[in-house]
């Protein structure tokens, strides 16, 4: 707790100094391969807006605008270098051509729903990129669906800051609840997916 308190401190006089642009590269970290977790920097940014030293929907945008920033570069990374690394030096690591094969054909198919879901899901969210750049999923639906899957994260984490207010001690507890809500709208959200793709195969 001590730890987390000097950290959430350290971040919010960061974000204080740099402003916007603090957000916006924080999160540019957090959804690209650098383990920097997002919980610890747009809830801060939410209690400056509480304090009514940050615009509330300028924290959005930045935050939501950093997440696709990051997104934007693991996707590219995978587009450059993904497919003929993993054809090269796949075999090492049992990854066969056909299996890249493969999951380009899944990702063809349910990539838009997959991308929005595994950006909901901790310890995934800033990594879904990397597949969906291998298999060059199209830049318009990655886009959209990077988007609302950060976007519904990035608010909720910047809500939880701004309605805790000067109860920031809560915040630990009150991002487990967000995290296991967030773990189940996304289970939910795909067993209707696959409901609705079942229905259709039987039609």
């Amino acid at each position: 707790m001590h730890i987390l308190s000097a950290l959430t401190a350290w971040l919010v006089d960061t974000i204080g100094r740099m402003g916007y642009t603090g957000i916006i590269s924080l999160m540019f970290l957090e959804s690209s391969f650098f383990p920097f977790p997002s919980e610890v920097v747009m809830p801060p940014a939410g209690y400056l807006a509480w304090k009514g030293e940050m615009s509330l929907w300028l924290v959005l945008l930045s935050g939501i605008a950093g997440s696709l920033l990051g997104a934007l570069f693991n996707y590219w990374l995978a587009v450059k270098l993904g497919r003929p690394f993993l054809i090269k030096y796949g075999k090492y690591f049992f990854v066969s051509e056909e299996s890249i094969n493969k999951a380009d054909e899944f990702f063809s198919r349910h990539g838009h729903i997959s991308t929005f879901v595994c950006r909901l899901l901790p310890g995934i969210r800033q990594y879904i990129s990397l597949p969906a750049g291998i298999a060059r999923m199209p830049m318009k639906s990655f886009l959209i669906f990077t988007t609302l899957g950060a976007g519904i994260w990035v608010c909720v984490l910047t809500f939880a800051g701004y309605l805790l207010g000067e109860h920031q001690d809560l915040l630990k507890e009150y991002l487990h609840i967000i995290t296991i809500s967030c773990i189940v709208i996304a289970l939910a959200v795909t067993g209707i997916y696959l409901f609705i793709i079942r229905r259709k195969r039987k039609s």
